[in-house]
């Protein structure tokens, strides 16, 4: 899974107001339909990026949420569609989440993107 990288993507998937929510982690996602833009568009480019404010925690923890959420994003990808921008935000809450728990919400998460997007 490749990353959001400028803020002008960022900005795009949360101003589209398309989003799943659970306990601890709220998914903005956007499907593009740049696949005819360019020829590196025939690799399907699922890109993530992760918003883990300071709500959460201090830099260690904040870390700590962000590599479980790119373990997460990983591990649920192929559920997603070929072309989609996904920002998973952490709440507060993600902090003292168990692994376990948050990969039981990923899991539904990106489930409902899919049945939302009409993969699923």
């Amino acid at each position: 899974m490749l990353r959001l990288r400028s803020h002008r993507d960022f900005v795009a998937v949360l101003k589209g107001r398309r989003r799943v929510t659970s306990t601890d982690i709220v998914a903005h996602y956007l499907v593009r339909d740049d696949a005819s833009d360019d020829s590196a568009a025939t690799v399907p480019a699922r890109r993530l990026g992760l918003a883990v404010s300071k709500a959460v925690g201090n830099a260690v923890t904040r870390n700590t949420v962000k590599r479980r959420f790119r373990v997460l994003a990983c591990r649920y990808e192929d559920r997603l569609p070929a072309h989609c921008d996904i920002v998973l935000r952490a709440k507060p809450s993600a902090s003292h989440a168990a692994f376990s728990s948050l990969d039981e919400q990923t899991s539904k998460l990106f489930d409902a993107i899919a049945r939302k997007t009409g993969r699923g």
